[in-house]
């Protein structure tokens, strides 16, 4: 088969070229000759041609080092997040060849051997720069495309070009039938060759190894051919709105987000292979891929090309004896680079690579091999700031920070006191829960190894509360007197994993079990929700007749009590006072409403926060208080509708229990109203080691949130002191009767960001964290303060209150990928997101295995739901020796990357559409 391109000598665009650098695979050599695909086989044949016309070259010289491409002074970088991948397919009969391949290099593929040929840096005739930017002033750019097929994409620059009236109508069909042949991949590796220096340096790099193992990657697709039906050459470049991955278009499942069309007849003058490869060269450059992704309208695009031009080298027509003679270009070309990637430029803003090489970050999690030396080295590593964590905290950032916080802890502590009263018939409620928060929050701010954590009451120590209370009611023992020996053992178990360093094992538990329990404790939320509301229904039915109401009272809906006698086996009698609830009229629907008038009120600020009105920092304080917001309106609307009953938060005043008549604040270890068995005192091992089990899991994987490198931390962490003060400040706690605490995940972030100082400019950078010890002290006393609100706090209906925790389970689903791909088992292929779970894996393969965490979950929810739920804990952590015997038997290394990678970003609510829940493994 034979393509042969002939062009006019005659034509504007034109010039005599018989033969380029890299001359195009659809142009035949003679016999015994190979087609030239490399640099130094070009040298080889001008040796052997003496008589071989000169050509005008435009080349781009990098450092010698195969990573040189990606250092900021190179033409091949990342942009953003994501690296430029580009393949170039030319029009080859009635299909389209792909013939190169570019990633910071390029690989060209030869059609006459089937191979590809090894990395070079990409050299350009200058004619083909000169056609392309005259081709461009008339071509069809189409900015921000919401198109998802090449179908559409085809449609689209055709309608485009007609409409420009640069293609004759009966051309449309035509155009449109080329653009859409079939595409022949040539997916292979490259093979390397003997020759000078820099391709023997270059044997070691792959555009396709680079490609795949990059963590994100988008593509570029070139299309350039002749098609001799139309009058002239027509161009067009499409950028994308949202990057897509569009099936058998490109050799890899790769999301393009340019795509650039370039035919016309034979007997144009230009030469599509060569300006195929210039177009494809441009969009693998980093600064055109993003002056392309940034660019407003064509002028920006045609600049952009300008640009690229004036930074680029050419060589006249002169014989070039050996490769010494290039060295001097470097020097230049490194001074051009510079230039062109101008600081006051501030679209484009590069990092700055180390002078020198730094030194390695100490591992807090790295075990010493003797006893407590974790420990040791975590007081070591922190104390010696100890003093600056004071004097740090004089900012008024801090100030802000603490009165942003307060919100957000208090918030939390009223909502799952109420709940907690409501699961444990009032034997802790929101006074124990906010004056445990208190306490423990301020002797944890004192000495803790990462004083910014807000460690307080969360979802999973929810559940374990009811799973307890339960197992205690049906084994008739007291649920207050169990929590002490639980304490005990809390103590105990934590002074073994310190001492032995155990906290290492935070570094196996990956996404498989992280998402799996995120996702039960948001369906716990969303079942207890709806649950409760089922209640409230059945407890006040639609009746005709209701129980008349004393209207003389103060409060017409006065709780009515009855005393009921429990005799214990000695014969001592115990009065117990019960409350009987009646039904009212109007206490559902009502309910209801305050439920789901809440939750949209919360979502909506949520969602108002990442919106585009008003300026963003007044619209993320606004959205940041949403919570807070929605509980006052609820309970406006409750006190305004006086003829209608609602349960409210039972609240005791001043700083006495929930429940007066049943404990103290002083709980007795043998028991309280009877003796506690002593055989139960050595078996609440097992619920102490399921209690610390979720602790340990949500305390540790925050630290690892809050810690990353990303945030610019540099008084460093501690896994081992700060699990021992969680751990045995709970433990001890216990003797009062208040609830065991943990590291709060979304508020601990939330506390981080809100101290974390940015840099000035368009593209706010971070630049350090305020990390100090006075605004968790603060915060903490403030919360315990709050119980002196007592007046406000029983205004407050709790159904409003299930309606946040509506919003906490719908919510904390955002951001879970297992959760984004449940809903992919019904999604269309062509709509999968371009994240690497959905193109670097087989869709059967990421649905199997999304089967096999929903299996898992429905077996949680099983164990949850039965009389053995307090093993909930441990039946989870048995998923991680399950993902470990998934790893190199049913998936692959590389599947396992991509479907259970740990690859959360630090979000700091300056991201659209984002915020702290996308970050935050618990609800």
């Amino acid at each position: 088969m034979e393509a042969v391109l002939n062009f006019e000598p005659d034509n504007d665009l034109s010039y005599e070229d018989n033969e380029s650098p890299l001359a195009s695979p659809f142009t035949m050599s003679p016999v015994g000759q190979t087609g030239g695909y490399d640099l130094e086989q070009g040298r080889q044949e001008e040796e052997e041609e003496e008589e071989q016309p000169a050509e005008n070259y435009s080349l781009a010289l990098v450092p010698r080092s195969v990573d040189a491409a990606w250092n900021t002074n190179t033409n091949a970088t990342t942009r953003g997040d994501s690296q430029a991948y580009v393949e170039l397919n030319e029009l080859l009969g009635n299909k389209w060849q792909q013939t190169g391949r570019f990633l910071g290099f390029e690989e060209s593929y030869n059609p006459i051997t089937g191979t590809w040929g090894p990395s070079h840096i990409s050299y350009l005739t200058f004619k083909s720069l000169i056609q392309l930017r005259k081709v461009m002033t008339t071509g069809a750019v189409l900015l921000d495309v919401d198109e998802s097929g090449l179908s559409g994409i085809a449609e689209r620059i055709v309608n485009e070009l007609l409409d420009r009236k640069e293609i004759r109508p009966a051309d449309r069909d035509a155009l449109l039938k080329a653009l859409l042949q079939k595409r022949s991949q040539t997916e292979g590796p490259s093979v390397s060759t003997s020759g000078i220096d820099m391709i023997e340096m270059m044997q070691t790099y792959s555009v396709t190894k680079q490609r795949d193992g990059a963590d994100s990657v988008e593509a570029s697709i070139v299309l350039s051919g002749v098609v001799d039906s139309l009058q002239k050459p027509v161009v067009a470049f499409m950028r994308l709105r949202d990057a897509v991955v569009m099936d058998g278009i490109l050799e890899a499942n790769v999301p393009v987000r340019f795509i650039f069309a370039l035919v016309g007849p034979s007997q144009s003058g230009i030469n599509f292979h060569e300006s195929g490869r210039a177009m494809a060269a441009l969009l693998a450059d980093w600064v055109f891929s993003l002056e392309a992704y940034l660019a407003q309208n064509e002028k920006e695009l045609t600049n952009a090309i300008a640009d690229f031009m004036d930074c680029s080298i050419v060589i006249p027509p002169t014989d070039i004896q050996s490769v010494a003679m290039l060295q001097p270009i470097l020097g230049f070309q490194k001074r051009m680079l510079r230039e062109r990637l101008r600081p006051a430029d501030t679209r484009i803003v590069l990092g700055r690579k180390p002078k020198g090489p730094e030194k390695p970050r100490e591992d807090p999690l790295a075990r010493t091999g003797y006893p407590f030396g974790g420990l040791v080295k975590d007081i070591k590593r922190r104390y010696k700031h100890y003093l600056s964590d004071f004097t740090d905290a004089l900012n008024p950032q801090v100030l802000s920070a603490v009165i942003f916080i307060y919100f957000a802890a208090l918030s939390p502590a009223i909502t799952f006191g109420g709940l907690l009263a409501d699961k444990t018939e009032q034997m802790m409620g929101v006074s124990e829960l906010m004056i445990a928060t208190c306490l423990q929050g301020i002797i944890f701010s004192l000495f803790a190894a990462q004083p910014v954590l807000i460690i307080g009451f969360t979802g999973p120590l929810m559940v374990f509360e009811e799973a307890f209370f339960e197992f205690c009611k049906s084994q008739g023992v007291e649920y207050i007197v169990g929590r002490i020996w639980v304490g005990m053992w809390l103590i105990i178990i934590v002074l073994i994993v310190v001492a032995v360093e155990a906290s290492f094992l935070v570094r196996f538990i990956s996404r498989f079990t992280q998402e799996i329990f995120s996702i039960l404790i948001s369906l716990i939320f969303i079942y207890e929700t709806f649950a409760k509301l089922i209640r409230i229904f059945k407890t006040h039915p639609l009746v005709l007749n209701y129980e008349h109401l004393n209207e003389t009272l103060d409060d017409p809906f006065h709780p009515v009590y009855e005393v009921h006698n429990d005799t214990d086996e000695h014969g001592n009698v115990t009065h117990v006072h019960r409350m009987v609830e009646r039904a009212y009229p109007n206490t559902a629907l009502l309910s209801m409403c305050l439920m789901f008038g809440c939750f949209f009120i919360a979502y909506f600020f949520r969602q108002f926060k990442n919106g585009i009105f008003l300026p963003g920092p007044i619209r993320r304080m606004i959205g940041d208080f949403g919570v807070p917001i929605a509980i006052f309106f609820m309970i406006a609307v409750d006190i305004s509708i006086e003829d209608a009953y609602t349960q409210k938060l039972v609240v005791p005043q001043g700083l006495t229990v929930s429940n007066t008549s049943a404990r103290g604040w002083l709980i007795n270890p043998l028991g309280e109203k009877k003796q506690f068995p002593i055989w139960l005192m050595f078996a609440c091992v097992v619920p102490g080691l399921l209690v610390f089990i979720l602790i340990f899991l949500e305390s540790q994987i925050t630290t690892l949130i809050v810690s990353k490198p990303e945030r610019k931390m540099v008084k460093g962490s501690g896994f081992h002191l700060d699990l021992l003060l969680i751990v045995a400040l709970g433990g001890a706690a216990s003797i009062f009767g208040v609830p065991w605490l943990s590291a709060a995940t979304v508020r601990s972030v939330t506390h981080v960001n809100a101290l974390t100082v940015m840099t000035k400019g368009p593209k706010p950078e971070i630049e350090k964290v305020l990390e100090q010890r006075i605004s968790g002290m603060l915060v903490a006393a403030l919360v315990g303060i709050s119980i002196l609100m007592e007046p406000i706090l029983k205004q407050i209906p709790m159904t409003a209150l299930f309606g946040i925790f509506l919003y906490m389970g719908i919510t904390s689903l955002s951001g879970i990928q297992l959760w984004d791909r449940m809903l992919l088992l019904i999604v269309p292929k062509k709509y999968h997101p371009s994240d690497p779970y959905a193109t670097r894996v087989q869709t059967s393969r990421m649905h199997l295995f999304t089967v096999i965490q929903v299996v898992c979950l429905g077996l949680l929810w099983a164990v949850k739901s039965s009389k053995a739920s307090l093993a909930l804990p441990f039946v989870l952590i048995l998923t991680i020796p399950l993902r470990m015997l998934l790893t190199g038997r049913l998936f692959t290394v590389l599947e396992m990357k991509c479907l259970d990678a740990d690859d959360a970003k630090v979000v700091l609510d300056e991201e659209p559409g984002m915020d702290v829940y996308d970050e935050s493994p618990f609800p």
